[in-house]
């Protein structure tokens, strides 16, 4: 079926290369287009680094500037078959209970479609729990249809979505899935659909990433020795070279585990090795380990999250959390001062513009502010927040009206 939102050319990837927020910023550009004709700047509130500056010019339609991001809020899986939803104050990264939903008692994956929809795999019950999210409140309501089944034999795992195009209905969301990933087009209403030629992947692992250009889809490959298998989208296609492999990773060290993309390079857990890899990304997608790499971690790192040009990763054996600073110029990884924290937690999650850090722990989840420059963490005032189980977290940022 037609996809609106990754059918460009590959030639402009590189060009594309960009972050998230990046990607945010130019739409809401293109949303002030009906607001008088003297050229405007969308300004961040807050900035993207403390740094950072710009001056806003409005047009006589405009009631005010600058244009703000809609509100944040923070889902959690959880042990107990609930999903967890908390309001994020933007200023302080404090987070505020909004109550619960059924979900879930065993789900390895979570994400959102375009901000307007929440998905949780179950893979004990071969289904995906769907829910719509108050633009507003950011309350659940579960989708008409959900749990949605997706098929015999099936094992969905982690879940991921391309960014999107606000006002878009081309949405798309991708499931691991038993050696496979399965892909599904998203209704207006949020229900999914699986797309002709799904599954697309004859083999691939439960850690999957979207490029934030949406041209690429990246999946951890599970079979020894390991590596990273890479495709093109629309439909998923295999890129020259893929699976790419880990430099030093044998049978005996290798299945990485969670991965993460900034759309310049690729970063992969390998927890078995007690190693952060790094790979740069070609205007292709194709993967080139970047200098030095895989880079020292603590002890079985499982999963990993950007928040600008700095890392982190989870180390669930021995209760830390790495952090690193990232090279801009070739990808390469430097820890940061006094990593590994005695931070413990099972997932991570980083809010829109990499200012905050949310740890999920056995019973609360931790926030922290991030330093820019220097990535060190500070405790929000009234963490760690009560949270009863919490196993996966995404942040969610909703679109400005």
């Amino acid at each position: 079926m037609p996809n609106q939102l990754m059918s460009k050319q590959l030639a402009p990837k590189k060009a594309l290369h960009t972050s998230a927020r990046l990607f945010i910023v130019a739409a809401l550009a293109l949303a002030l287009t009906a607001c008088g004709t003297t050229p405007r700047t969308v300004c961040n509130d807050p900035p993207v680094s403390s740094s950072s500056s710009a001056s806003c010019t409005c047009g006589s339609a405009m009631a005010a500037c600058p244009l703000q991001p809609g509100p944040e809020f923070l889902y959690a899986t959880t042990i107990g078959g609930q999903i967890l939803a908390f309001s994020i104050d933007r200023s302080s990264g404090a987070l505020t209970s909004i109550g619960s939903v059924p979900g879930p008692t065993m789900s390895r994956g979570i994400t959102s479609v375009n901000g307007q929809f929440l998905y949780a795999s179950d893979t004990e019950n071969a289904q995906i729990d769907g829910f719509s999210i108050d633009q507003n409140t950011g309350a659940l309501t579960a989708l008409a249809g959900s749990p949605f089944p997706t098929g015999t034999l099936s094992f969905p795992g982690a879940l991921a979505a391309p960014p999107g195009e606000m006002g878009s209905a081309s949405m798309f969301l991708y499931a691991a899935d038993s050696g496979t990933v399965d892909t599904f087009a998203i209704s207006a209403s949020g229900a999914p659909t699986a797309i002709s030629g799904s599954p697309f992947v004859p083999e691939a692992g439960f850690s999957i990433a979207v490029d934030p250009s949406s041209y690429f889809f990246y999946a951890a490959d599970d079979d020894p020795p390991g590596g990273i298998f890479a495709f093109t989208t629309n439909p998923l296609t295999a890129v020259s070279g893929s699976p790419f492999t880990i430099p030093g990773q044998t049978v005996a060290n290798s299945l990485p585990a969670g991965i993460a993309d900034n759309g310049s390079y690729m970063y992969a857990a390998l927890s078995l090795s007690n190693q952060i890899a790094g790979f740069a990304i070609a205007s292709s997608g194709a993967l080139t380990p970047v200098p030095g790499s895989p880079f020292a971690a603590g002890a079985n790192p499982t999963a990993v999250v950007l928040a600008g040009n700095l890392l982190y990763a989870i180390n669930s054996s021995d209760g830390t959390l790495s952090g690193y600073s990232i090279d801009s110029s070739n990808g390469a990884l430097t820890a940061l001062a006094g990593s590994p924290f005695a931070i413990p937690g099972v997932s991570l999650a980083t809010d829109y513009f990499g200012q905050h850090l949310y740890v999920a722990g056995l019973t609360s989840i931790q926030a922290f502010g991030i330093a820019n420059p220097g990535g060190a963490l500070t405790p929000v005032s009234g963490s760690p927040f009560p949270a009863n189980g919490p196993t996966l977290l995404t942040f969610v940022q909703i679109p400005p009206p």
